[in-house]
């Protein structure tokens, strides 16, 4: 919050990086954008989704079901900030 002159109060907020949505917004480590929740959940996921391909590919096993789940996360955020 910023605060005026006789102590008048205004919000201030900043877009989420990827819906544009002006709510309150999140950090996740090693990223410097802020999300806003439902984005920074997808985001998170898509961190964690990515880590647990790596390690399926290099550990030789299937990794369709979790690129699959990948792209249909994937398709859901750029949705989502193609219609901010």
């Amino acid at each position: 919050m910023v605060c005026g002159p006789k102590g008048t109060e205004e919000l201030s907020l900043s877009p989420c990086s990827v819906c544009g949505r002006y709510v309150e917004l999140f950090e996740l480590p090693g990223r410097a954008e802020k999300y806003c929740l439902q984005c920074s959940a997808d985001i998170a996921t898509s961190d964690l989704l990515v880590t647990e391909i790596d390690a399926a590919t290099l550990a030789g096993r299937d990794t369709s079901p979790l690129a699959a789940e990948f792209a249909a996360l994937s398709a859901r955020i750029l949705l989502r900030s193609q219609s901010a």
